[in-house]
């Protein structure tokens, strides 16, 4: 049951971190003029997407300094995620050697 829980942290930690790329690309894209809102589809699913990872940004945009208009936060939050999944690993590890 354990191992079963661990499992779907870490698939959640992947798709979190999937829809932070996806934005992350979908943004550039828009910045560089490559597609625009005009279209509904894109400006719904840009929507979206800055409606999910919102909250996880607003916390660490408190804490980081003014870049200028550069916003460091989804990188930020990446390698967060990337810490977590390693300790979840581990955790995972762990227990599964104590069922052994």
């Amino acid at each position: 049951m354990v191992l079963a829980l661990i499992q779907v942290l870490m698939l959640l930690l992947d798709v979190v971190w999937w829809v932070i790329i996806i934005q992350f690309v979908l943004s550039l894209l828009l910045v560089f003029n490559v597609i625009n809102t005009h279209n509904d589809f894109v400006r719904n699913l840009y929507g979206a997407l800055e409606k999910m990872t919102e909250p996880l940004y607003r916390p660490i945009r408190r804490f980081l300094p003014d870049f200028g208009g550069i916003d460091f936060s989804p990188m930020v939050v990446v390698l967060l995620l990337m810490v977590f999944d390693r300790l979840l690993a581990g955790v995972y590890l762990d227990v599964a050697r104590s069922y052994a």
